[in-house]
């Protein structure tokens, strides 16, 4: 079905960026989680840029366990460009995406599996729990996904996240996306394929302290939305639109009042004033959403790699690029 071999290689991707406090008990649990599964396993931890001891953690955990491979980024790239490296790296007829803060329970990964087994290609988990986090979080998280499904043509689930299994042919779709501004999520549910939600409860933090505040989510946030939607144009237009109405309402009703009643309204300061501050605000937002785009254009005009390994440990297969070009196929 998915691979000749009678045991499939299944490769689990961690992403990790200070992750020194939790790193020993993940690789021993998510070990733990997956012996009992009948499948040849290798894990490729990804450091994206830590500043913490999570470099070393990975340098004795790769050292004692042959399964691990390990690649060390020359600096920070951001969550989404680790995950990226990782599943780049891959060599699994299957793949997992799973951080390393264990929220995402390991033990997920075994239902995972049986539903690839059954025939679907992507299996990603759909939080029904997501304990320890902040109400204002939730809220938020619950607006973003009604907003992105309400702009975008590619439906993404709500209360989902990144941790998911993809069968090698989603994988190799993945990679011939060479985008910047990534949104893993999105960009599985565009490449379509069989899909399947996988309900689970999301724990708290094992040890440490989250590696997204709230910047990050915001920028998260952002680029799904201009990833996946030309809705903020649209919007700009229809801002443009109704400024242009409003102008006219307030001349329309102006000229009324001086025709019928001889009011000096129209030539009222403060109304001039609200009036050149309101068509000045709305120009300099549908600014700002068009150099958004423009600077994402900018962005992949220039061909920069999406990151750069500094090193690779446990490499047992033949050289990998140590740069992904955004023009790798």
């Amino acid at each position: 079905m998915h691979s000749d071999n009678p045991q499939p290689l299944l490769s689990v991707v961690v992403p990790c960026y200070n992750e020194q406090e939790v790193l020993r008990a993940s690789h021993q649990r998510l070990l733990a989680a997956l012996e009992p599964l009948d499948l040849r396993l290798e894990i490729v931890y990804v450091d994206d840029g830590s500043t913490d001891g999570t470099e070393a953690v990975l340098r004795r955990i790769q050292a004692t366990e042959a399964r691990v491979r390990v690649l060390l980024f020359a600096r920070n790239f951001g969550h989404q460009i680790a995950s990226t490296a990782g599943i780049d790296y891959a060599r699994g007829d299957a793949v997992v995406l799973i951080d390393a803060d264990l929220q995402d329970p390991p033990e997920v990964i075994v239902q995972m599996v049986e539903q690839w087994r059954e025939g679907y290609d992507v299996v990603y988990g759909r939080r029904t729990c997501r304990d320890g986090e902040s109400a204002f979080k939730l809220v938020t998280a619950s607006l973003f996904y009604r907003m992105i499904n309400r702009l975008s043509d590619t439906p993404i689930p709500p209360d989902v996240g990144d941790f998911r299994l993809m069968d090698r042919k989603v994988v190799d779709a993945l990679k011939q996306m060479p985008e910047h501004d990534r949104f893993i999520r999105g960009m599985v549910s565009w490449v379509g394929f069989r899909q399947i939600a996988l309900p689970y409860e999301r724990a708290k933090r094992f040890a440490g302290t989250s590696n997204y505040p709230v910047r990050k989510m915001l920028r998260l946030a952002l680029d799904g939305i201009l990833s996946f939607s030309l809705g903020p144009l649209r919007a700009a237009s229809v801002l443009g639109l109704a400024a242009v109405a409003s102008a006219l309402a307030i001349l329309f009703g102006g000229g009324v009042l001086w025709l019928v009643a001889g009011s000096p309204w129209l030539s009222s300061t403060g109304t001039i004033l609200a009036a050149v501050l309101f068509l000045g605000g709305v120009q300099l937002v549908c600014t700002g959403i068009l150099g958004e785009y423009v600077g994402r254009i900018y962005r992949e005009s220039k061909r920069r790699p999406l990151y750069v390994v500094r090193e690779e440990l446990g490499a047992q297969s033949p050289a990998a690029l140590e740069v992904r070009s955004a023009d790798a196929a």
